[in-house]
């Protein structure tokens, strides 16, 4: 049973890495890493509502420490401007510029292109039930 549990988690693990691999092969072709079109997606998530560090941090799939870093790399191509928030000075409030749009668009274009040929491998039913496989396992039952 333990045998069968860590050959799944190394499937899991091997597969998210492959995953991500794919993905910062497509983002490198247009000068971007993985990390910012994570900050990039989450913004564009907000709905143009600015985001301060910590509410990018909360949202993004990948979590990352170097987040102040990333959005400093995409203030400095333009992608996002940071300005103080007006509620608490102390905070930055984060938003996507015109030209990060445009480029999320063509960012967003490549990831799509790159799941499209597995859209199909796996039926609804199966989606479904992975889906669950991996909520329940992930699930703390202990709360």
């Amino acid at each position: 049973m333990k045998k069968d549990y860590f050959k799944t988690i190394h499937t899991i693990i091997k597969t998210g890495h492959w995953i991500t691999d794919q993905i910062s092969k497509e983002l490198k072709e247009l000068d971007m890493t993985e990390p910012q079109y994570n900050v990039l997606r989450t913004l564009k998530i907000a709905n143009d509502e600015p985001l301060t560090v910590q509410e990018i941090l909360d949202g993004m799939v990948q979590k990352s420490s170097n987040v102040s870093r990333i959005i400093d790399k995409l203030l400095s191509k333009g992608l996002v401007d940071r300005q103080i928030c007006p509620s608490n000075r102390r905070k930055m409030d984060i938003t996507m510029t015109k030209v990060g749009h445009e480029l999320l668009l063509e960012m967003d274009r490549k990831v799509y292109g790159l799941h499209e040929p597995m859209h199909d491998r796996l039926d609804s039913e199966e989606l479904k039930t992975l889906d669950k496989l991996i909520t329940k396992l992930t699930t703390n039952h202990h709360d």
